[in-house]
């Protein structure tokens, strides 16, 4: 992800000082959502391969993250003592405090993942075969996500909130395909209902990165696009 352009907050600041500290709000923002995105795949990865020494490497890289999420929401606080910011800087600044609680949850659920990794390293049960798209499909998510904040773009947002859907439909394909595993391997319960929990974890990382996207709508947009039925259907297009 590229770092280079102008403050998502908007160009045309007269105190330079202050535009800085935006751009370092943003830098790291970026550099969190960066160790998040890596965090999935190498979840996925140490699942997958029964690979117990890659999945504590991604439990201990939750470290930067907590770092990180800590490190911003002192930034904006400082912004919002110090500068008193208006209009779409005062958007920009709350909306990071609210982006950065899911960026970190998603890293939880990476580390939930992992330990379930760590779990099933000696285990007999093959993981769902869709386990690993998924996968790729929620951290895909993440990362289109954090490029429609980067670029302002509402487009891509709404294309995140529709990939939900994708994950969505694994979830639900998987959880029926391994319903019936319990059923007919009874000694594997136990096995199949940790990798019942990666994909329902998998799920949960759709989900907040439904947020970040619906948050970049409102930072663009200035529209409130959670909850569509209180809008009386879909999130306006």
């Amino acid at each position: 992800m590229s770092d280079s352009g102008t403050t998502p907050a908007g160009p045309g600041h007269t105190d330079r000082a202050f535009e800085q500290e935006l751009h370092t709000v943003r830098g790291a923002l970026l550099r969190m959502a960066g160790h998040v995105e890596h965090m999935i795949g190498r979840a996925g990865q140490a699942l997958v391969q029964r690979d117990g020494a890659l999945a504590r490497d991604v439990i201990e890289e939750d470290q930067e993250v907590n770092r990180a999420e800590v490190e911003i929401d002192e930034l904006c606080l400082r912004i919002l003592a110090k500068r008193q910011p208006m209009a779409s800087d005062l958007r920009f600044v709350t909306l990071a405090m609210k982006m950065v609680t899911d960026l970190e949850r998603i890293a939880d659920l990476a580390v939930n993942i992992c330990e379930r990794a760590v779990d099933l390293v000696d285990s007999k049960v093959v993981v769902h075969a869709e386990i690993p798209a998924m996968c790729s499909a929620v951290e895909n998510m993440v990362h289109q996500a954090i490029e429609a904040f980067v670029n302002r773009d509402v487009a891509k947002a709404r294309a995140v909130i529709d990939g939900d859907d994708v994950v969505d439909d694994y979830y639900h394909r998987i959880f029926e395909d391994l319903l019936g595993r319990m059923h007919a391997e009874p000694a594997q319960l136990h096995q199949w209902i940790h990798v019942q929990s990666v994909a329902k974890w998998l799920e949960r990382m759709g989900d907040h990165s439904t947020n970040l996207a619906e948050l970049v709508i409102f930072m663009v947009e200035g529209r409130d696009v959670r909850h569509p039925r209180l809008h009386g259907g879909k999130p306006p297009s």
